[in-house]
C-alpha cells in the first residue's frame, strides 16, 4: 500500500502535469506582435483642428518674421542688397515667387502689357509694399525724388516653405503653402550679404536650388539637405527626418519643436531654443519672446495642410493596382511605411538606425538630435523630388531602383515600373 506522502508525491505531480499540459494548450504566453496596419489604412482618430487657430497660424505662417529683422537688415544687410541688386528677374532666377493674388488689378494689367520693367529692383520693392513677395516682409519708404527705399526686411516660414502654382507665370501664381520651394537657392542668396567674409559665402554658395543646412550655423560642418515638404504632418508623434521633434522636447508638439528651432537657430526671430542633446542654446530675446506664443498656431496650420493629391493622368492607373501589391508584398515597402501615413513612427514614435538608410549621405544623421531615422510619410510623394534627404534619387524610379539594389529585392524591370506608377499615385 501507498503510505500518505507517497500519495501526496503523485498527487503534485499530477497535478503539475496537468497544470503544464492546460497552459501549453489554452495559454499561448506572450502574444506575438501585432503585424503593421496596411499601408494608407486605419484611423489615428485625430481631434479636429479650432479653425481660429489655424487662421491664425495661416498668417504667421506666410508673414510673420518673430522680429527676426535685427538680423536680415541690421547684421546681413540684405535690404541694401535687394534695393540696388534685386530685380524681379533676379529674384525668380534663385527661386523667389510672387503671390499673383497679392497684385492688383491694374498691376496685373500692366505685367500683361509689358509695361512693368522686371529687370529694375525698384519694381521689386514695390512688390514687397504690396505683400506679393513670397515668404520675405520689407518696409518700403519713398524718398524725395520719388524712388523706393527698403528700410528693413525680413523672412518668414513660407520663404522656404511655400511656392506658386506658376497660373499667371513662372514664378508668379497662387500660394501652395506646405510645399517645399524646390527652386529656391537659399544659400546663394545669404551668400550676396556684405557682411559675410569670402569662405563662408563660397559655403553658401555651393548649396544649390532647393538645398540648406539648417545646423551649419551650429556646428560648422557642410552637408545640406533638401528643403522638406510642410504637409500631411498632422499625427506624426516625431518631426523631421531624423524625428527629432517630439512633445517630450516641445510640450507645444512635434512640428513646433521644429518651428522654434527654425523661427531662433535660422531665422534668427526673437525666441529661445534648447537642446541639451545637441549641446545648442540660443537666445535671441530682446526682452521679448516673439515665438513661444505663436507656436501653438503655427503648428495647427502645418497640421491643417493636406498632401497634396496627384494630378489627373500622372500615373498609369492599371500599374499602380500591381504596384501596390508589390508594395505591400514582394518589395517589402510595408514593413517600415504602414499605416494611414505610410509610416511605422506613428506606432509609438519608432526610429531607425543609420543603417536603415540608403541615401548615399551617412552623414547627417549623426549631426541630429536623435542619431536615427524616421521613416518619411509618403502621400504626396509625387510632388516634391529630389528625395532622400540629400537628394540622391532625382526620380521615383531612381528610389526604386536603388531599393532594388540596396535590398536584393530581385524586382523585374516591369515590377519596378508598376512599383514607381503607384508611389506616383498616393
Amino acid at each position: 500500500m501507498l503510505n500518505k506522502t507517497m500519495m501526496t508525491n503523485m498527487l503534485l505531480t499530477i497535478l503539475t502535469a496537468l497544470v503544464l499540459f492546460s497552459c501549453s494548450k489554452d495559454d499561448p504566453g506572450t502574444p506575438p506582435p501585432e503585424p503593421p496596419t496596411p499601408p494608407g489604412e486605419g484611423d489615428l482618430d485625430l481631434p479636429p483642428l479650432d479653425p481660429q487657430l489655424v487662421a491664425e497660424g495661416k498668417d504667421i505662417f506666410r508673414y510673420d518674421t518673430f522680429g527676426d529683422e535685427t538680423f536680415w537688415t541690421d547684421v546681413l544687410q540684405m535690404n541694401k542688397v535687394v534695393e540696388t541688386a534685386v530685380s524681379p528677374a533676379t529674384a525668380l532666377s534663385v527661386g523667389l515667387k510672387v503671390d499673383a493674388e497679392a497684385l492688383p488689378a491694374p498691376v496685373v494689367e500692366a505685367i500683361q502689357n509689358g509695361e512693368v520693367d522686371l529687370n529694375d529692383p525698384q519694381t521689386t520693392l514695390v512688390l514687397l509694399q504690396l505683400n506679393a513677395v513670397v515668404g520675405v516682409q520689407g518696409q518700403v519708404s519713398e524718398n524725395s525724388d520719388g524712388s523706393l527705399s527698403l528700410d528693413r526686411m525680413g523672412v518668414t516660414c513660407a520663404l522656404c516653405h511655400s511656392t506658386v502654382d506658376d497660373s499667371f507665370a513662372a514664378g508668379i501664381g497662387k500660394r501652395l503653402d506646405g510645399w517645399a520651394n524646390r527652386d529656391l537657392d537659399p544659400g546663394l542668396i545669404i551668400s550676396l550679404s556684405p557682411a559675410l567674409d569670402q569662405e563662408t559665402k563660397d559655403v553658401y554658395a555651393s548649396w544649390g536650388p532647393g538645398i540648406y543646412d539648417p545646423r551649419f550655423n551650429h556646428d560648422g560642418l557642410n552637408n545640406p539637405v533638401v528643403i522638406p515638404p510642410a504637409y500631411g504632418l498632422y499625427g506624426l508623434p516625431k518631426a523631421i527626418f531624423t524625428g527629432d521633434g517630439d512633445i517630450e522636447h516641445e510640450p507645444v508638439g512635434p512640428v513646433a519643436y521644429w518651428n522654434r528651432y527654425v523661427a531662433v537657430t535660422q531665422m534668427h526671430g526673437h525666441g529661445y531654443f534648447l537642446d541639451d542633446r545637441i549641446d545648442w542654446e540660443v537666445d535671441y530675446r530682446e526682452d521679448d519672446d516673439l515665438v513661444t506664443d505663436k507656436l501653438p498656431a503655427l503648428q495647427a496650420y502645418q497640421f491643417s495642410i493636406s498632401a497634396p493629391a496627384p494630378p489627373a493622368g500622372s500615373f498609369d492607373g492599371a500599374a499602380a493596382v500591381r504596384g501596390k501589391a508589390l508594395f505591400s508584398g514582394k518589395a517589402q515597402c510595408a514593413s517600415c511605411h504602414s499605416g494611414p501615413l505610410f509610416t511605422d513612427v506613428v506606432d509609438g514614435g519608432k526610429l531607425h538606425p543609420p543603417s536603415a538608410s540608403v541615401a548615399l549621405d551617412k552623414d547627417y544623421v549623426k549631426r541630429s538630435a536623435t542619431k536615427q531615422w524616421r521613416v518619411s510619410p509618403l502621400k504626396g510623394i509625387w510632388q516634391h523630388p529630389p528625395y532622400f534627404h540629400d537628394g540622391s534619387a532625382a526620380t521615383l524610379e531612381d528610389v526604386v531602383s536603388r531599393y532594388n539594389q540596396e535590398h536584393n529585392l530581385n524586382l523585374s524591370a516591369s515590377e519596378q515600373a508598376d512599383l514607381t506608377e503607384y508611389l506616383k499615385s498616393l
